[in-house]
């Protein structure tokens, strides 16, 4: 199994050299962490299209390419950033390949009760805190890339809002992937506590500067206690040569609700990997996506929801957006143990495709061990709306700004299940002018030449 590795020794090199001078390289706790993740990498591998779970998706170009951590801190400003900002947060980290850097970051005045930091800064000083929740909860015997992310586990963002506190605005977590003479790969992680009764809402935002390959391969655990209420936003739009695989393990106790959010617009090969347990009695969550493709870029998102407890809801809406020779996956899986008896749970999956070499695969799943249960699933895989494009025509729209209305509202479904409003209207933002470039770059055959430049705000 080791030989699955093309650059084992490149690995087992970088592992040696990254454990002598890695955060917490001193503490018992940690080190095993990493070691044993490590060794689980080594045991697996990648994965192959001959597990199940990765059937739609071939990593081997990942597997293949010599990456190398980070060695030089790359020389940004504020100003190469202020495209990525997001004004209405709470507070800003930014981390460039990987790296905390406070000299980026606006770290603006929080409410008593809410520490937003480095986690290498947090292993360093307070190792406590992280100790009870750090590694708890990601499944790393069940997937490699868990696996790989733990052993070189250094750096991200540590967010902790204590029992009763409310943090009005979103907590901005910016991740910015740099690229020079070889690839280079990070492995952010981030860990979010929410206790008891406490409200928060954090958005993870991944871009790239330099245009070249880079690896970014992050893992997120969010833990939600009773009556917790977090948002959690995932926004990926980096360069078209960069590999995006991303983790997100939510633990649930009882009576919380998290809502996670993902936005996929751009990558060459993406994995967003979304794993809620809900452990607690009348736990509720919401998982909701949207993810366009063009060119050749690959999408793949994969759901796996645990029921472990009585009378908890769960709802998977994800919509799909596919243009050129892009592929699409969605797998979701929703597993209903034993004893989760009374549980409502719905998976949705509706899909665009606006070319005839776009591909989507699309697979709904359900696995339930309990009798008194309410779960349904299902996916819809389709083109434009042929009549509402006449109509909109026959009212005097011209054809390009008629599909592009069109797109809109259809993403539009995903973005009205956000209740943050400035994370909404950002995110609209986004879209608006990812999708207008997208449909402005297509031929399309328009009544009036002139018109082929009006944008969506004057169209109402």
């Amino acid at each position: 199994m080791i030989t699955a590795i093309p650059q084992l020794d490149t690995y087992l090199e970088t592992f040696n050299d990254f454990q002598r001078t890695a955060p917490g390289h001193n503490l018992s706790w940690l080190r095993k962490l990493r070691e044993d993740a490590f060794a689980r990498f080594c045991e697996v591998g990648f994965p192959t299209t001959h597990d199940e779970d990765w059937r739609f998706t071939n990593v081997s170009a990942i597997a293949k390419t010599p990456f190398a951590l980070a060695s030089e801190v790359s020389e940004l400003s504020n100003h190469d950033l202020n495209a990525w900002r997001f004004p209405e947060a709470a507070c800003e980290l930014v981390f460039v390949d990987g790296k905390y850097r406070p000299d980026l970051s606006p770290i603006r005045s929080l409410p008593l009760g809410v520490t937003v930091a480095s986690l290498a800064g947090e292993i360093t000083t307070n190792p406590a805190a992280l100790e009870p929740h750090l590694g708890r909860y990601l499944n790393t015997q069940r997937d490699a890339f868990a696996a790989l992310n733990t052993a070189f586990a250094a750096d991200g963002a540590f967010v902790h809002i204590r029992k009763g506190k409310v943090l009005e605005q979103p907590i901005h977590l910016l991740f910015v992937s740099t690229s020079g003479s070889t690839p280079v790969m990070t492995h952010p992680r981030n860990l979010i506590v929410a206790e008891e009764q406490s409200q928060i809402a954090v958005v993870e935002d991944y871009v790239s500067l330099g245009g070249g390959a880079a690896f970014c391969n992050t893992a997120t655990e969010l833990v939600a206690a009773e009556s917790a209420v977090v948002s959690h936003y995932m926004i990926e739009r980096e360069d078209t040569p960069t590999f995006n695989v991303s983790t997100l393990r939510i633990q649930q106790a009882r009576s919380s609700n998290v809502a996670t959010h993902s936005v996929l617009l751009g990558g060459g090969l993406v994995r967003n990997n979304v794993h809620p347990v809900l452990a607690g009695e009348g736990a509720e969550c919401l998982i909701n996506g949207l993810f366009i493709g063009n060119g050749n870029q690959h999408l793949d998102n994969y759901m796996l929801v645990e029921h472990a407890s009585p009378h908890c809801d769960s709802r998977q809406f994800y919509n799909g957006i596919l243009d050129g020779r892009s592929h699409g996956v969605f797998h979701g899986r929703i597993i209903v143990h034993k004893d989760a008896q009374k549980t409502d749970a719905k998976q949705t999956n509706r899909n665009l495709l606006l070319s005839d070499d776009a591909q989507i695969d699309t697979k709904p799943q359900l696995e339930i061990y309990a009798d008194d249960v309410k779960c349904t699933h299902g996916a819809t895989i389709g083109q434009m709306d042929e009549t509402a494009l006449f109509y909109l025509r026959s009212r005097g729209i011209d054809e390009a700004s008629a599909r592009k209305l069109l797109l809109l509202a259809f993403a539009n479904e995903c973005l009205d299940r956000m209740k943050e409003d400035s994370v909404r209207d950002h995110l609209r933002e986004l879209i608006n002018r990812h999708l207008f470039a997208m449909t402005d770059a297509a031929p399309v055959a328009t009544a009036r030449g002139e018109d082929k430049g009006r944008n969506w705000e004057e169209l109402g």
